[in-house]
């Protein structure tokens, strides 16, 4: 039986993510000036077209470019040690505590809460037409899915293949790719949840949207 409590007091007891930020290729390492404490921000803008917080340059072959944050955030540590060296493509340069939204601690609860059925191979995951007409008209909650059941179709290099369910019986619940997605192998695919344990579910989501405090 799930113990929506646990997860909950879980979440509350840690309700940040710690991002690691690396630098994407190798060269010399120019720091902003952030300190840990500071506030930083990721993408913003209707379109996601203004950048994040600077955080730092880095320069390879006289090409200066910026390391931005990715999102939202406190910066936890900077590597101000590495200022004016070259580093090597990976090499983490910053950490920064990112809080958890609303519809993240909703999303951390869901992947706990749900069976999630992966993809066995990275491709691109379209559902059977019949799944699909259903999905679309009658939305997520109205497909059963069961064990042995053809629910998908895996599109790799030109190859088409039938992937059935495999898991307990329920209704999708959540759905985590897109039409024409590639999918890596393992990534959750969907969501199933018992249909015993839809209401206790639909009902922690509705205590996290009227309760969570977004920091």
């Amino acid at each position: 039986m799930l113990n929506i409590k646990e997860l909950l007091d879980e979440v509350k007891a840690s309700p940040y993510r710690e991002i690691v930020v690396a630098a994407p290729h190798t060269g010399v390492v120019e720091f902003a000036g952030l300190k840990p404490g500071d506030q930083v921000h990721g993408r913003r803008g209707e379109f996601k077209e203004k950048p994040g917080t600077l955080l730092a340059h880095l320069t390879r072959e006289r090409n200066r470019k910026p390391i931005t944050a990715p999102e939202k955030g406190e910066v936890e540590s900077v590597r101000t040690e590495l200022e004016g060296q070259f580093v090597e493509a990976g090499e983490p340069l910053a950490t920064i505590r990112h809080f958890l939204t609303r519809k993240e601690v909703i999303e951390r609860i869901l992947q706990e809460a749900l069976f999630l059925f992966r993809a066995p191979e990275r491709a691109k995951y379209y559902f059977v037409p019949e799944v699909d007409q259903k999905l679309k008209v009658s939305g997520k909650r109205s497909v059963k899915v069961s064990e042995g059941m053809e629910l998908m179709i895996v599109s790799r290099m030109k190859r088409e293949t039938p992937l059935a369910y495999s898991g307990p019986e329920g209704i999708i619940h959540s759905v985590y790719f897109g039409r024409g997605d590639n999918v890596d192998e393992g990534a959750p695919l969907i969501g199933v949840c018992p249909e015993d344990q839809l209401t206790v579910i639909q009902d922690v989501v509705a205590r996290i949207q009227s309760e969570w405090e977004e920091a």
